[in-house]
């Protein structure tokens, strides 16, 4: 189906209101002809010096199109662009619960910038197809087709000439413009993401580019995206106004034609004289609601290219399919099975191969294993993320078999980055249970270890904590992320490199608070971070995809093999941290007495 389409259908809920702007607009824009028309009649017809009440019907017309012009004008503004604005909102729900779809695992396939661009620019883009594209279409055909018959029955000539004419403004004239503007309009869909996507990166990275002095290759970078955007700008800015030209010389045709036609028609007495006055000036009246027409049709090429780009959304398919007839995930937890179990980021590579794990109510599991062993890619497959063979069974129903929102709603996630939002503490926490009261969140901090923190914030749990929660520490984001967690109730949680980031001393902190605070859940926690998992009750070993031993910790210490000699290692780096402090380094060191 067309792109375009696709968006009209999503204001589809809107469309009468669209209709009624349609038509208010036309009624304002043919009061504006009519008036045009009407003003020329009375002052050629008071050229005579009638008798004055000839001239009342005329004059009281005047005034009737000259108000009613601007009031049908606004009132179409009203109801169009409310329509409009309504129909737009619609649209960003639906994109982002496509988004939502694919989400986290699928939107790998789409650059941050990218994504910005899309979500925002592209969707905001949609606004022109109600306002630009289709009401000035629809107000420039019914106006069109009002003045032709007008002056086809006052003068069928000039009625011929004009309906040529203005087909050449309603159809070639766009053509030509949009014929103009297509190559360039199709680049620069791309090369405002690539733009916002390059800006995203190095805002993202301005320390280590600062630390680096590479600003100014960055910013030379920058600058050469926002050249090639502005040429492409430019191109598009010459087609509108050699349309804007040629609607010019299309108005002059039509003009010149009807003088031409309605000068033998005076003179022969087929028409008063006062009428040659409106057969010259209803042209001219009408061909200036035409001349919107040639920026319309640049700007229905600007919203092909964003409506192509937001179908790429919705034609990406979701990693994982929803099932056909979900099955209920218990609220019970009673145990995790997987048997079997393989899972791949990519087609052609395999990051889980034949896992088979039992996981009892209350048991605290430790998955480890080095960088690329599939820990992560087992998280993603127990959130559901991430499509999988083999079976994995909660609570007795078949992952595959759950909606994706109800598992959710059972299993927990306390990620390596957990998503602080710019908002206040408070709204922050409520995230993992909306309708949280204030004391509910009150204890979930206070069995995250934030209650003296928070007391000391001069607006206390109302504090905001800024975009991408900066104006927190990264162990006090996670623990506002561990209350949410916590707020929640979850009964099986999965805790994925919750302490990856953080120094030595905050992670040990968090760590215990974790083990504390969720002694009475089921927890799978996957971590690099081999020390402070003593206490764990099962050690599952990964390494390239498969696991290679499991255990307690003194089973895998015993056994020797990676885990054994990994925690010796991390423990010596531990005690070299604490040694190095004390060290007499830059000091002189006494020698033997002489």
């Amino acid at each position: 189906m067309n792109p375009v389409r696709t968006l009209w259908r999503a204001m589809a809920a809107h469309r009468s209101e669209l209709m009624w702007a349609g038509f208010l607009g036309a009624a304002a824009s043919l009061s504006a002809v009519a008036l045009l028309g009407t003003s020329g009649w009375l002052i050629a017809t008071a050229s005579t010096q009638p008798p004055v009440l000839t001239l009342t019907v005329a004059a009281v017309m005047v005034r009737f199109f000259a108000i009613s012009r601007g009031a049908l004008r606004y009132v179409e503004r009203l109801v169009g662009h409310d329509a409009a604005f309504r129909g737009l909102t619609g649209l960003r729900v639906q994109v982002y619960e496509q988004l939502e779809r694919l989400a986290p695992t699928g939107l790998a396939a789409f650059a941050r910038g990218d994504l910005l661009t899309r979500l925002v620019a592209d969707v905001d883009a949609a606004l022109d197809l109600p306002l630009r594209v289709v009401l000035p279409w629809v107000q420039a055909a019914l106006v069109s087709a009002a003045t032709v018959a007008f002056l086809g029955w006052l003068l069928p000539g000039a009625g011929v000439v004009v309906a040529i004419t203005a087909i050449g403004a309603l159809a070639l004239v766009p053509w030509l413009v949009a014929r103009g503007a297509a190559r360039a309009e199709a680049r620069m869909a791309g090369a405002r993401s690539d733009l916002a996507a390059a800006v995203v990166r190095a805002l993202d990275a301005t320390g280590e580019i600062s630390a680096s002095g590479a600003g100014p290759a960055a910013a030379s970078r920058l600058a050469d995206l926002d050249g090639t955007l502005t040429r492409l700008n430019k191109r598009e800015s010459a087609s509108v106004g050699v349309g804007g030209g040629l609607g010019m010389l299309v108005q002059a045709a039509a003009i010149v034609g009807s003088i031409a036609v309605a000068v033998p028609a005076v003179t022969s007495g087929r028409i008063e004289p006062v009428w040659f006055a409106v057969v010259a000036l209803l042209p001219l009246a009408l061909f200036d609601v035409l001349a919107g027409l040639p920026a319309s049709a640049v700007a229905y090429q600007r919203l092909r290219g964003s409506a192509r780009r937001l179908q790429e959304i919705a034609d990406t398919p979701s990693p994982v399919e929803a099932p056909v007839d979900p099955v209920p995930v218990p609220s019970a937890f009673t145990g995790l099975v997987l048997t079997g179990v393989g899972a791949s980021w990519r087609p052609e590579d395999a990051a889980l191969t034949d896992i088979g794990l039992r996981v009892a109510p209350g048991e605290h599991l430790a998955v480890v294993g080095s960088s690329g062993a599939g820990k992560s890619t087992l998280a993603a497959v127990l959130m559901g993320f991430l499509p999988y063979t083999g079976s994995i069974r909660m609570s007795g129903v078949e992952l595959r078999d759950a909606d994706g929102d109800d598992l959710r709603r059972h299993v927990g996630l306390l990620s390596q980055r957990a998503h602080v939002f710019d908002t206040t503490i408070a709204d922050n926490v409520r995230i993992g249970a909306p309708d949280a009261d204030d004391e509910t969140v009150a204890q979930a901090l206070d069995r995250a270890r934030l209650t003296d923190w928070v007391r000391s914030l001069p607006d206390g749990v109302d504090t905001v904590v800024g975009s991408f929660g900066v104006g927190v520490s990264g162990g006090e984001g996670q623990r506002i992320a561990l209350a949410r967690l916590l707020v929640a109730g979850r009964r099986f949680v999965v805790l994925d490199e919750p302490t990856e980031h953080l120094d030595a001393p905050t992670a040990d902190a968090l760590t215990d608070t974790l083990a504390e605070v969720l002694s009475e859940t089921t927890v799978v926690t996957i971590t690099h971070r081999l020390l402070g998992l003593e206490h764990a009750d099962r050690i599952v070993v990964l390494d390239g995809g498969r696991i290679v031993g499991q255990g307690t910790h003194d089973e895998l210490m015993s056994a020797g093999g990676w885990y054994a000699q990994q925690w010796r290692l991390e423990a010596e780096r531990l005690d070299l941290a604490v040694l190095l402090p004390d060290l007499p380094l830059g000091r002189a060191v006494p020698g033997p007495a002489a």
